[in-house]
C-alpha cells in the first residue's frame, strides 16, 4: 500500500511541475512569478531550460530576475543530489 501512495505522490508533484510551467507562458508578469516561485519549492531542477529562457526573453524585468534567481537555486540542488540511477 505505501508503494501505491508514492506512486500517487510523484504523479502529483509532476503535474504540479506541469501546470507551474505551462503558467510561465502566461500574459500576467505576476502568474508567471508565483510560478518561478513554486518551481522553486517543488525543487523542479527540470525546469531549469525554461528558466534560462524566461532570463534572456522574458520582457518583464521582475521575471527575468527571479527566472535568474530561481535558476541559480534549482541549479544548486543539482550540484547537491547524488545523480539518480
Amino acid at each position: 500500500m505505501r508503494h501505491a501512495t508514492r506512486m500517487s505522490a510523484v504523479t502529483t508533484n509532476d503535474r504540479l511541475i506541469a501546470y507551474h510551467l505551462a503558467r510561465l507562458e502566461d500574459k500576467n508578469p505576476d502568474v508567471r512569478l508565483r510560478s518561478i516561485a513554486e518551481l522553486v519549492q517543488l525543487e523542479a531542477t527540470e525546469a531549469l531550460p525554461v528558466l534560462e529562457t524566461l532570463y534572456f526573453n522574458d520582457p518583464d524585468a521582475q521575471v527575468r530576475r527571479e527566472a535568474k534567481r530561481a535558476g541559480r537555486a534549482l541549479f544548486l540542488l543539482t550540484t547537491q543530489r547524488p545523480p539518480e540511477s
